[in-house]
């Protein structure tokens, strides 16, 4: 599946008051996941294997390291989760992955997920970064736009108080390798 979407990510000290913001206009929470995400060596973009209960992905992307709003284009492919209480092992996808391309870097976090219509809101806690919130505002089909994206992005900065101070124009990755702090 492909999609296009508007997203931006900011270091967070407000997680609760967005939790109750999100819970006011009933958004459909997905639940709590901790996800492992295994990006690999590509000439082109982003490749990352996403391991966890609730989203288990590859995912391929492009994207610029730019502040603010910024547009994704991103490849999904639905995999199948590693048997539950199989400790150690290894996704099978993973190994050829592994084997094929090398691995970059690794990102741990717990993710609550959230969605209003075709808005996804992720409140993470990752390992060794700290405490974050994302807001994709999601085009599966080609239907809304890059405007109508853009302001439903813009809304809910506004409305979660998020300042361009706050916002991260690199991806988690960036940030563990950049501070030398890989999980492999």
């Amino acid at each position: 599946m492909s999609i296009r979407n508007i997203e931006i990510k900011a270091r967070s000290t407000r997680n609760e008051e967005i939790r109750r913001i999100l819970n006011k206009l009933e958004a459909e929470y997905r639940g709590m996941d901790h996800q492992v995400d295994t990006y690999f060596h590509v000439p082109n973009g982003r490749l990352k294997l996403r391991e966890g209960r609730i989203e288990n992905n590859l995912i391929h992307y492009q994207r610029r390291n730019e502040g603010g709003p910024k547009v994704s284009q991103v490849t999904l492919f639905a995999c199948e989760q590693v048997a539950a209480g199989d400790t150690g092992a290894v996704h099978p996808l993973k190994k050829i992955l592994t084997n094929a391309l090398g691995v970059l870097v690794s990102v741990s976090k717990k993710r609550e997920i959230f969605f209003l219509d075709n808005v996804k809101f992720h409140i993470d806690s990752v390992d060794r970064l700290g405490e974050f919130v994302e807001i994709e505002a999601i085009d599966a089909d080609g239907r809304i736009g890059l405007e109508e994206l853009r302001r439903q992005c813009d809304h809910f900065i506004a409305l979660f108080g998020i300042t361009g101070e706050e916002m991260i124009a690199e991806s988690y990755s960036d940030m563990l390798m950049r501070q030398g702090q890989q999980k492999l």
